[in-house]
């Protein structure tokens, strides 16, 4: 297998084990497609897929995967403390081997017609497969969440790269109302991590993470590169988090991140008392003794490159 592409989709449901077991089942049908991790999150109401294969097979699966949400999973009851804006709510592809990211935003660009003209779901593009660079991040294309769609379709500039037939959009809210929009695109590798504290405070945790988030917060920047993060409260474990997506490990690594969240969090006189990953992480980015350090129960296995490899083929 020379060529070999991941696709890491978040899907808003994190409760319902037949919903998540079925999109899976949908996304592993596809031959030559390895479903390496699910992931889900009762609290966020999310769960994350990860899956690897030929590129093309992997396409398809991750279309697969999208018309199983939009047939099981209604956004009009959905509700879970991480934002989103659809059943399939981002969808990006990873180059693994043998695959630029370039070929990889072609076929994400693919990937979003199809959805648009075969499910009707509205669809946006980011990261590397942005048309509009004011879209490239995935919190301008998710900005106003699924309860902010309607309006965003009627103001210029705001509405998805892709919207479906006329068929679909009478009423508007026959499809809306059920799958939202998706963002579709690719990136690099990303490590979805957040750190544990010893408060129940969602504005402590909030205040942390725009302190240590590379955009920062008020045009003031923050002091992590290439780090997103947000705070919230999880009522499933009765403690506050800082939510943190590394964009690229090797500009501000794992570690780094860990060291500054603890840092800032002391300042607002808390810590930070364990760590939990979603999904998988690169080999490359963990660092001696991590499990300790950061405080976490057990790691997850993780595959990329030689190792995706590897494990596909046995």
């Amino acid at each position: 297998m020379n060529r070999i592409m991941e696709c890491v989709p978040n899907f808003s449901e994190g409760r319902d084990k037949n919903v998540i077991r079925q999109i899976a089942d949908a996304i592993g049908s596809i031959s030559s497609v390895k479903v390496l991790n699910v992931d889900p999150g009762e609290a966020a109401n999310r769960t994350v897929i990860t899956f690897v294969g030929e590129p093309e097979a992997v396409a398809e699966a991750a279309f697969q995967g999208a018309k199983a949400a939009a047939e099981l999973i209604d956004m009009s009851r959905h509700h879970g403390t991480h934002p989103r804006i659809g059943a399939t709510d981002v969808l990006p592809f990873v180059p693994i081997r043998g695959i630029t990211l370039d070929e990889c935003a072609a076929m994400a660009r693919q990937l979003g017609r199809r959805m648009a003209d075969e499910l009707g779901i509205p669809v946006y593009l980011y990261e590397a497969a942005a048309l509009r660079p004011k879209f490239c991040n995935l919190a301008v294309c998710r900005a106003g969440e699924y309860e902010g769609i309607a309006r965003k379709l009627s103001t210029p500039g705001e509405e998805p790269d892709y919207m479906p037939p006329t068929s679909y959009l009478l009423p508007l809210t026959s499809y809306l109302s059920k799958s939202g929009c998706s963002v579709v695109g690719a990136r690099d590798y990303l490590i979805a991590v957040n750190f544990n504290l010893n408060t129940t405070s969602k504005d402590i945790a909030t205040a942390i993470a725009r302190q240590v988030r590379e955009r920062g917060y008020q045009g003031r920047p923050g002091t992590l590169k290439c780090v997103k993060a947000i705070g919230w409260y999880i009522e499933e474990y009765g403690f506050a988090q800082v939510s943190c997506n590394l964009t690229n490990f090797r500009v501000t690594s794992l570690r780094q991140t860990f060291d500054e969240v603890s840092r800032v969090a002391q300042l607002h006189g808390v810590s930070v008392t364990g760590t939990e990953i979603i999904g998988l992480v690169p080999e490359e980015a963990l660092f001696p003794d991590a499990v300790r350090i950061l405080g976490l129960d057990q790691l997850r296995p993780f595959r990329m490159e030689e190792k995706v490899i590897e494990y596909l083929i046995h």
